[in-house]
């Protein structure tokens, strides 16, 4: 072929102009700045979250037509009104990044992406899911501890520090956090430039101060939260083996209506639940995860009766982390777990969505 016979430039046949909004063709498309920070396990765990998204979503739909306030209704109220739709909107997006901090915890075990997958699946359908969708602080709180305890295990002490303390703001559990952080700074420092960081462990104990101080300004009572949940709620000081006593009457005793007594034999069964997995914890030597566990354990099984034990489980990250590791190899246990666990996280979404105690 001769010179003369190729195409001139302006010849040479173009592609057609992109659509406004569409990459031109033949170039590829770039993924959004987030999907590119997220890897393909965190891809998988946030689908698996939406899709029990959509699950409790749906359940809560369908009770407020099988179960409404008005038995003679036509119309079926409102599932989102209000301050109601804020509480979902932020534990929605606040359990999203908790369970990619879950996965990344639990990626670095035995296991990898398939052990991240079966944590993150055991927890979101755990019996008091429910809690982790609602406007409760469950989701908030796994968002900022969850990272916390990340940013630690790397050795970012300011990072976890920062990120602890907005954990105490939100619930006092984030104390006991704090204190396996310190337990975990103790036993991990090696270096002058490490143990320069010491001063920001300090930082999680601000909140704390200030809502004591706050409500010593308006009540003259420095402990007056406390105070309050002894007259509310019975948790004033009782020793472990009474406050078992106490609940399993409650329980057993035939002195409740059966769907209390039915709530206390879960709350007995979560303390069990607790002890086991303190006692796992301690035997592989994970100091700092079983003192987490220790005090949260301590702090709700020394008031007059057990309250609120089957929701803390929510925040008890070694136990799903530890069950993912239980179930590798052993697919009856996986197995086990989600066909006693699903029914029984629907029974609590039910309990939960018609105003009953629950968890």
């Amino acid at each position: 072929m001769s010179v003369s016979a190729l195409p001139r430039p302006s010849e040479v046949p173009r592609p057609p102009p992109a659509a406004p909004g569409r990459p031109a063709p033949g170039r590829p498309r770039r993924p959004l700045p987030v999907v590119r920070w997220l890897r393909p396990g965190d891809r998988e765990v946030l689908w698996l979250y939406l899709v029990t998204r959509l699950g409790i979503w749906a359940t809560a739909a369908a009770v407020g037509r099988l179960f409404p306030s008005d038995g003679e209704s036509r119309r079926p109220a409102p599932l989102l009104a209000s301050w109601s739709a804020s509480g979902a909107l932020i534990s929605f997006v606040a359990g999203g990044v908790a369970v990619l901090s879950l996965a990344r915890i639990a990626r670095a075990r035995p296991g990898g992406d398939d052990g991240a997958r079966r944590a993150v699946a055991f927890l979101l359908v755990s019996p008091c899911a429910v809690f982790l969708a609602a406007g409760y602080t469950e989701s908030l709180f796994l968002a900022l501890a969850l990272p916390a305890w990340l940013a630690a295990q790397r050795q970012s002490w300011a990072a976890a520090s920062v990120l602890a303390c907005l954990a105490c703001s939100v619930r006092v559990t984030g104390l006991f956090l704090a204190a396996a952080l310190v337990l975990h700074f103790l036993l991990t420092a090696r270096t002058r430039a490490t143990w320069r960081s010491a001063p920001w462990l300090v930082l999680p104990a601000l909140p704390a101060l200030l809502f004591s101080w706050y409500l010593h300004a308006w009540t003259g009572d420095w402990m007056a939260w406390k105070h309050s949940q002894e007259r509310g709620w019975y948790r004033d000081f009782h020793l472990p083996w009474e406050a078992w006593a106490h609940t399993w009457t409650a329980a057993f005793g035939h002195a409740h209506p059966t769907g209390y007594a039915l709530m206390w034999q879960a709350e007995l069964l979560a303390m069990v639940t607790g002890v086991v997995l303190l006692a796992v914890l301690v035997r592989r030597r994970h100091w700092p995860e079983a003192l987490y566990v220790a005090l949260t354990l301590w702090a709700l099984g020394t008031s007059y009766w057990y309250t609120s034990l089957p929701r803390s489980t929510l925040l008890w990250w070694p136990l799903w982390i530890s069950l993912a590791g239980w179930s590798l190899g052993r697919p009856w246990v996986r197995s086990a777990y989600l066909y006693v666990a699903g029914p029984l996280c629907t029974t609590v979404a039910i309990t939960f969505l018609t105003g009953r105690w629950a968890g």
